[in-house]
């Protein structure tokens, strides 16, 4: 995809959930910020795709980096395009990775194409989230990012019991996904849609900043899951995101057991 040179005055548009904003970052010679009706989405930075401004797209991009050997291609399906920061991150990362990017909003895909074009080699299509997950062919990814939001929350459809089993197909043997949502205090959907995703994988961690794990503020909860119980590099993934320039705490086993405290799965239909 050809690029469109590096545009410095902020762009707005008509999407069909609101209004984008694409605003050029100051600091940065060409990063921008993508916000949808005055919320930051997405952040990207054309000239450097390994740069992550957000912390929890640096928190879901420390599972995808040890979901398979460092020089191993992935296959990774992107459910939630916005500005296409991660799917630009394993393309520059991970040499040779073959991703799809699903979004629901044909006109936010399409001024993110003119303004921010991406690599040739990522796949981005207008579709469903859930529709496309329960229509994929089983066993055909290495990872699955869920990144789906109406607004400031997940939609119903990919956040229930038969989503979660849907998603677990699709991974390949040592699979994982990760799945961005955000909350308040208490944390009470955390809960909830941590004891659903247990319903469907063996393994999951929860991955948060500490302010937001004390109920002192509102933020992004990041969910790994792998199928088998002791698949998940919890070590690993801890690690990294203790030497982050916002640490996160990692909840796995028994401690998120202990946060759960008895919630129970959403079930859908």
């Amino acid at each position: 995809m050809a690029t469109q040179g590096n545009r410095r005055a902020t762009v707005f548009a008509r999407i069909a959930s609101g209004t984008v904003s694409l605003e050029p970052d100051p600091g940065r010679a060409q990063g921008w910020t993508v916000y949808v009706d005055g919320v930051p989405q997405s952040y990207v930075d054309l000239g450097d795709p390994g740069y992550l401004g957000f912390e929890y797209v640096r928190r879901i991009a420390a599972v995808l980096r040890f979901s398979r050997a460092a020089d191993v291609p992935l296959k990774v399906l992107h459910l939630g395009g916005g500005g296409l920061t991660l799917p630009r991150w394993v393309a520059a990362t991970r040499p040779g990775s073959s991703q799809t990017v699903i979004e629901l909003d044909p006109l936010l895909l399409a001024v993110v194409a003119k303004h921010l074009p991406w690599p040739d080699d990522i796949a981005a299509r207008v579709g469903d989230a859930r529709e496309f997950t329960d229509n994929a062919e089983p066993c055909s990814y290495d990872a699955i990012v869920a990144d789906v939001f109406q607004g400031a929350a997940m939609p119903a459809s990919v956040a229930g019991t038969t989503f979660a089993s849907a998603a677990a197909r699709l991974l390949r043997p040592g699979g994982m996904l990760a799945m961005n949502l955000t909350d308040v205090p208490p944390l009470s959907y955390s809960r909830i849609q941590a004891a659903t995703l247990r319903s469907a994988f063996g393994d999951v961690a929860l991955l948060a900043a500490p302010a937001l794990l004390r109920g002192r503020k509102a933020g992004n909860v990041v969910l790994a899951a792998a199928a088998q119980v002791g698949e998940l590099p919890v070590a690993k993934i801890a690690a990294a995101l203790a030497r982050d320039p916002d640490p996160a705490k990692v909840w796995h086993g028994a401690d998120l057991t202990g946060f759960l405290g008895g919630a129970r799965a959403r079930l859908d239909g």
